[in-house]
């Protein structure tokens, strides 16, 4: 059974919509779980999140965290691309692409 702040993470993942993403550090925010990044990149390395768009995470630079060249750094990428996300170089437009949800309507959300 998923811890309460892991399930939290991984409700919040399932809401980002198509062509957006967040930071790790966001996604915790989202949560209810300021300053919780690292548990945020744990999460995502841990649960099972093959259904859900884990590739929609970037560090807060915009850059994909994943190992430069590795498979799952290509797919991410290529995912991402395949929604209309534009990197500049290596790194999300993140101004253009990054998620800002209303906080009211994600609390409704995340509630059913």
């Amino acid at each position: 059974m998923a811890h309460s702040g892991e399930q939290a993470m991984l409700s919040v993942l399932a809401l980002i919509p198509a062509g957006n993403v967040v930071s790790y550090g966001q996604l915790a925010d989202l949560a209810g779980l300021p300053g919780r990044a690292r548990l945020a990149g744990t999460v995502l390395r841990t649960a099972d999140t093959e259904a859900l768009p884990w590739h929609r995470v970037v560090s807060s630079s915009g850059e994909i965290s994943l190992p430069a060249g590795s498979e799952a750094a290509q797919e991410q990428r290529q995912r991402l691309l395949a929604e209309g996300v534009v990197f500049r170089g290596k790194r999300v437009n993140m101004k253009q692409h990054q998620w800002r949800p209303d906080l009211g309507a994600l609390l409704m959300l995340l509630e059913h």
